[in-house]
C-alpha cells in the first residue's frame, strides 16, 4: 500500500464512503500511479500483476463517466477468461453500489447466450466479457457498443497470447473512436505496444514493480528426482499443512493424474482446467473458495481471475517454462498486505527455469533438498465445510440474508456453522460445517425460501 488516500481524488462523497465501507483505505501503487491520470481523461497503459489493485485503478474511473438515466452500453471491458471476466464483474458491482441502477452484464463463451441476450435487451451501462462472446453478440446485432464511453483491455498480454487479437480489433472498430482507452498487461511484449499504437491516443504509461514491496510472500524451492514429483509433492502438503492451496501443473494431462493421485491419498482435491465444462469448473471453484475442500490443482487457466481470498499457499508442481508465468501463478496469495507462501517443485535438469526466475525477480534464489523436510506421511485433515447447492440464485430474488436466515431461525443452526453463500444467476452456494450438513440440508429441503421450496444437493 501507499501513503496516498482515495479522498485525493476527484470522487463523489458517496463514493468515498463505498470504498471505505468496502476497506478500501490507501492506494495500491498501481492504484496511486494510474487513478489520477484515468481520473483525468487520459488514455492509459498500466503495466501490473494480477492483484495489485488495478480492477479498481480502472473501474473508478469508469463509473464517473456512467450516466445512470442512459441504459445503453457505456463502458466495455475485455478479459481473455470467464474466470477473470466474472471477477471483474463483480468487483465492478461491488464499486458501483454507490449509484443507483447500474447493470453489470457479463457476457462470456462456455454459457447459453440466451439469457444474455435477453439481459441485453433490459439495458447494460457496464458490458464485462471475454472476446469471442462479444464478438457473438456483435454479429447478432444483439450487443450495441455506438454509445461506449469507455474500453478496458484487461491483461492484454494474455489476450493476445491466446489469440484474440482479429476479435478485438473487429470488437474495437465497433466503439466510437472518440473514447479513453485504458490497456493492463502484465508483461510488456512488442505485441502490446503495436496495440497501443493502433487503439490509443497519446496513452500515459504507468508501472509497477513486478512483485510489488508490500507483498509478503515467502517463497522455497525444492528440489527432487522426476519420479518423486508426486510424493515430493505429499511431503510439501504434509508439512506445511495449509489450510488451502492451489497447485499449479503444465499440463492439463498432468492434472488429471495428480488430481487422481491426491485424492487416493484421502486428501480433497479438486481440479480445474480448459476442457472442463463452464459448470463443472464454476463448482471446482466454489469448492475451493468456501473451504469444502483442501486443494486445487489448476493448468494456468486458473492463474489469471481467480477469485481466492486470502489463498495461504501455491505450489508449482513444476516450474512454469517463463518467468512471468511464475509470477502470475504466486500472485494468487500474499494478496492485500496478508502474508503468502509459495513452494515450487524442481528437478536438476529444470534449474535453468530457476536462474531465469531469479533474474526476472532481479534475486538470487536458492533450492533446498525436499528430503531435509518431514511430513510426507501426515497427508492434510479433511475440510472443515461441505458445500449445498440451492437450484435458485439471483434471477429468483435470493439473496444471502434469505439462506443464513432459514438455516438459523427455525433450524436453529448457530451463525458460526455457516460459512461462504455465493448467490449466482440461478444457483447459490453455502457453506456448511460438517457437523452440521444433514441438518442443513434436510432444512432447505423441506422448508422454504422466499415462500418457496427448491432442489438441494451436496457437491
Amino acid at each position: 500500500m501507499t501513503d496516498t488516500a482515495f479522498s485525493s481524488l476527484p470522487l463523489p462523497p458517496a463514493q468515498l464512503r463505498n470504498l471505505d465501507d468496502l476497506g478500501y483505505t490507501r492506494m495500491t501503487p498501481i492504484q496511486a500511479a494510474a487513478l489520477p491520470l484515468a481520473m483525468d481523461g487520459a488514455d492509459l497503459i498500466g503495466q501490473a500483476v494480477t492483484g495489485s489493485g488495478k480492477t479498481a485503478a480502472f473501474t473508478l474511473p469508469l463509473l464517473t463517466r456512467l450516466n445512470p438515466r442512459d441504459f445503453g452500453t457505456q463502458a466495455l471491458v475485455l478479459c481473455p477468461t470467464r474466470e477473470l471476466a466474472t471477477q471483474v464483474a463483480g468487483e465492478i458491482r461491488r464499486l458501483a453500489r454507490y449509484q443507483q441502477n447500474i447493470k453489470v452484464v457479463t457476457l462470456c463463451g462456455g454459457q447459453a447466450i440466451g439469457p444474455q441476450i435477453g439481459s441485453l435487451a433490459h439495458g447494460a451501462q457496464v458490458v464485462v466479457g471475454t472476446p469471442g462472446r462479444i464478438r457473438d453478440h456483435l454479429r447478432k446485432q444483439t450487443l450495441d457498443l455506438a454509445r461506449v464511453n469507455c474500453l478496458v483491455l484487461d491483461e492484454a498480454d494474455r489476450m493476445l497470447d491466446m489469440g484474440f487479437l482479429e476479435d478485438m480489433e473487429v470488437i474495437i472498430a465497433a466503439t466510437p473512436d472518440r473514447r479513453q482507452t485504458l490497456l493492463f498487461s502484465a508483461t510488456f511484449p512488442p505485441d502490446i505496444q503495436l496495440v497501443s499504437d493502433r487503439f490509443q491516443q497519446a496513452p500515459r504509461r504507468v508501472a509497477v514493480a513486478s512483485l510489488p514491496p508490500d507483498r509478503q510472500i515467502d517463497q522455497r524451492f525444492f528440489i527432487c528426482e522426476p519420479g518423486q514429483r508426486p510424493q515430493a509433492l505429499l511431503t510439501l502438503l504434509g508439512h506445511f499443512q495449509p489450510e488451502a492451496a492451489v497447485v499449479f501443473c503444465n499440463t492439463r494431462q498432468e492434472v488429471r493424474e495428480l488430481c487422481a493421485f491426491l485424492q487416493g491419498e484421502d486428501i480433497s482435491t479438486v481440479e480445474l482446467h480448459g476442457e472442463m465444462e463452464q459448470r463443472e469448473r464454476d463448482q471446482a471453484l466454489v469448492r475451493f473458495r468456501q473451504l469444502s475442500c483442501r486443494v486445487l490443482v489448476a493448468t494456468d487457466v486458473a492463474a489469471r481471475g481467480l477469485d481466492i481470498d486470502k489463498l495461504p499457499a501455491v505450489v508449482n508442481y513444476e516450474l512454469p517454462r517463463s518467468a512471468d508465468v511464475y509470477v502470475h501463478r504466486i500472485g494468487r496469495t500474499g494478496r492485500a498486505g496478508e502474508p503468502g507462501l509459495a513452494l515450487s517443485l524442481l528437478t536438476d535438469r529444470e534449474r535453468y527455469r530457476l536462474d531465469l526466475i531469479g533474474e526476472y525477480l532481479q534475486r538470487e534464489l536458492d533450492f533446498e533438498a525436499i528430503e531435509q523436510l518431514a511430513g510426507g506421511d501426515r497427508g492434510l485433515p479433511p475440510p472443515a465445510f461441505v458445500t449445498l447447492e440451492v437450484a435458485g440464485g439471483r434471477k429468483d430474488k435470493i439473496r444471502p440474508g434469505d439462506i443464513l436466515g432459514a438455516l438459523t431461525g427455525e433450524a436453529g443452526i448457530a451463525a458460526g456453522k455457516v460459512g461462504k453463500i455465493e448467490v449466482m444467476d440461478r444457483a447459490t452456494f453455502v457453506a456448511i460445517a460438517t457437523d452440521t450438513v444433514d441438518l442443513a440440508l434436510g432444512r432447505l429441503l423441506n422448508g422454504r425460501i422466499k415462500g418457496r421450496k427448491f432442489k438441494v444437493r451436496k457437491l
